[in-house]
């Protein structure tokens, strides 16, 4: 009888003290928040500075939040790689997070329109949101041309970085990417309001409407001999280097070039341009802002 006792007692010594630790190992985290920018990427040097530009001023904005970045093309990230530069997918950057405590996050999208590529990041932070031992939330902020109130805002910018170089009677192009999606809509609005503000500014896209031979007969029309090709993507990369300011015969510039219309590019990107910048990062705000945590 005493030794059952004994046996007990130690039992019950042991349950007591396993009792906090369990407790510690299934207790809900305190909440932690942070930021991960997701932007496609690039692989061309000279542009990357852009998107580093606007991981510093997240940075800025909110000290003591970490701020990761990644890129959401796996072409380019497979292409880094081989150059011994190592930058995550969004999956990945996500994943990484929970082991440092963090439990809310704000993904910050440096997309231009709510496109395809948006809602694969909206799928991967559905897929992250909840998971056991995993982050609780995962909000997106919304693309650079999202709600109707960031057209005007998105047009006025643009055309306050226009080149102080332009001269009455030349034109600046904006030119972005374009897509078969729906979102495609989104530049045809930003045509809108920059007519609302300089009947010579236009936007144009590589892939999407309105396209190249859209904006040629525009100018045509118009009688302009000078257009200030400008990138409407958030890096001057690939596309803007090629697609619009290419020497190659259907590019932009070259088919400007053909039409007698003297083109002359810039190359920088929006994410190079504080006023663009200033809506993306309210965006963030507002995503930021209503995440749980502290």
């Amino acid at each position: 009888m005493i030794r059952l006792s004994r046996m007990l007692l130690s039992l019950s010594l042991v349950l007591a003290l396993a009792a906090p630790a369990a407790a510690g190992h299934d207790a809900k985290k305190e909440p932690k928040r942070a930021i991960v920018v997701a932007a496609f990427g690039t692989t061309v040097p000279e542009a990357a500075p852009a998107i580093t530009k606007m991981v510093e001023r997240v940075k800025a904005a909110y000290p003591g939040v970490p701020v990761t970045l990644c890129y959401t093309a796996a072409m380019i990230r497979a292409k880094l790689a081989k150059e011994g530069k190592n930058v995550p997918s969004p999956a990945e950057a996500l994943a990484a997070l929970p082991d440092t405590g963090v439990t809310d996050v704000a993904l910050m999208s440096l997309q231009t329109i709510p496109g395809s590529e948006y809602h694969d990041l909206l799928r991967t932070a559905a897929a992250f949101s909840r998971m056991p031992k995993g982050l609780s939330h995962v909000s997106v902020s919304a693309p650079l041309l999202s709600d109707k109130e960031d057209f005007p805002k998105v047009a006025k910018a643009l055309i306050d970085a226009a080149p102080k170089e332009r001269k009455p009677g030349e034109a600046v192009v904006f030119v972005g990417h374009g897509t078969e999606h729906s979102a495609n809509m989104a530049y045809p609005a930003l045509q809108y309001s920059l007519w609302r503000i300089d009947q010579n500014a236009f936007v144009t896209t590589v892939e999407g409407i309105p396209s190249f031979d859209d904006v040629v007969a525009d100018l045509k029309a118009k009688g302009i001999k000078k257009a200030w090709l400008i990138p409407l993507f958030a890096v001057a990369g690939d596309h803007a280097r090629n697609d619009m300011a290419g020497k190659e015969k259907d590019s932009l510039a070259s088919t400007l070039a053909a039409a007698g219309i003297e083109a002359k590019a810039v190359l920088s990107g929006t994410a190079d341009r504080d006023g663009v910048a200033a809506v993306w990062l309210d965006h963030l705000k507002a995503t930021f802002d209503a995440l749980p945590g502290k």
